[in-house]
């Protein structure tokens, strides 16, 4: 693994950085990732890892200084993000979630609205993003819940479905429609809903191939009330904020799905170097040291590319569309192709609970699928190129 070693040493991380990144590595040895087994076979949700993750204070690496965090590069929030997924890929993505669900109230609340709740997510609240529902996945314009302005309140009707920590949030980053703007498109808004509000039910919990102890509900709302002074910018604000929190959540997803395919390469290895067959170790085959040379340079490409988007965010640039496309897909991809090539070099082993790979190649899976699946992906990055 030392040509990982050198791309680490590369990033040049700065002291204070370095002794955060080493503090993560040990909570994800020590605590997470002997954990991880267990929380996937009872799919109960990983409380303890979650109360770990906020005595190292982690959600205050993307909440500013003034509400109780202490901020950091974004590329360091992405190597956290994949230090933990590469431990326990449902952890990594409750942890995630919150910096998902929470980006937007940072980068378009006002000073009152961050005063009020940014505290709480630095002291270790969870948080959720509500975006999909039945009629609305790739196509969020298609959503039903509905804003209806009521003096100081915004009444809430409506559902959403497949939402990370749905059920445990104290923050939800809701997205519906203002009753009364007519255009599906215009009419999109956005608010904060609190933990608490009548009318608020979960509907019911997921069992799910993969993440199983991330619990994904499905979340209903009647008639909730909720303060105006939880609405983030005006009515119809709601796709733009949207479309620019997807664009720094999906950089974030690519550091979940490398820790899942660091996690699969390393175990991958460490197999073929111990197993024998025909008097010879696995790794000896040239056509497996073939696949071992290619993996291994579509990971390190890959996170070469994560950390290149993750310093173009950190310098200011406006637009990384593209460039957070291009991460979350071939991260994703790699993540199944090289959890399902761990599984096969274990043979049938792989396929069986005693080894991890089997877990990644099933927590894997999701990754081409959220936050925009991969075939959205591809025609976003794809159209780009054609000409005006």
């Amino acid at each position: 693994m030392k040509i990982f070693d050198r791309l680490e040493r590369r990033r040049n991380w700065s002291e204070d950085e370095r002794l955060i990144l080493d503090q993560v590595q040990r909570l994800a040895d020590e605590v997470i990732a002997p954990a991880a087994e267990h929380y996937d076979h009872t799919k109960e949700f990983p409380h303890a890892n979650v109360a770990a993750i906020n005595d190292l204070g982690l959600n205050g690496l993307f909440v500013p200084e003034a509400y109780g965090g202490f901020p950091g590069s974004f590329r360091l929030y992405l190597a956290v993000v994949s230090i933990l997924a590469e431990a326990c890929a449902s952890t990594g993505i409750i942890y995630a979630t919150n910096f998902h669900a929470m980006k937007p109230l940072i980068d378009f609340g006002t000073e009152e609205q961050k005063q009020r709740l940014l505290p709480r997510l630095a002291e270790g609240a969870l948080a959720a993003l509500a975006i999909t529902e039945t009629s609305a996945g790739s196509d969020a314009t298609g959503m039903k819940t509905r804003f209806t302005p009521d003096g100081d309140d915004i009444i809430v009707d409506g559902g959403k479905i497949f939402i990370t920590n749905g059920d445990q949030a104290d923050l939800i980053l809701l997205f519906g429609k203002w009753s009364e703007i007519e255009d599906a498109r215009k009419a999109i808004s956005v608010l904060v809903f609190e933990k608490g509000a009548p009318g608020f039910e979960v509907i019911r919990l997921e069992d799910k191939m993969g993440h199983r102890a991330s619990s994904t509900a499905a979340i209903a709302f009647d008639g909730c009330r909720v303060p105006r002074a939880n609405l983030i910018g005006a009515p119809g604000d709601g796709l733009a904020i949207l479309l620019a929190s997807l664009n720094k959540s999906r950089p974030s997803i690519a550091a979940h799905a490398l820790g899942i395919a660091r996690a699969a390469f390393k175990d991958m290895v460490r197999y073929m170097n111990d197993r024998r067959q025909s008097g010879r170790r696995v790794i000896d085959f040239q056509g497996n040291q073939f696949l071992v040379a290619d993996l291994a340079t579509e990971l390190a490409m890959a996170e070469n590319w994560l950390d290149y988007v993750g310093a173009v965010i950190d310098d200011g640039e406006g637009d990384f569309g593209l460039e957070a496309s291009m991460a979350k897909m071939r991260a994703s991809d790699l993540a199944m192709r090289m959890t399902t090539e761990a599984v096969q070099m274990h043979g049938g082993y792989g396929y069986c609970r005693d080894y991890r790979v089997e877990r990644l190649m099933r927590d894997a899976k999701i990754t081409q699928i959220w936050e925009g699946t991969n075939q959205v992906h591809r025609q976003l990055i794809g159209k780009s190129f054609a000409a005006k």
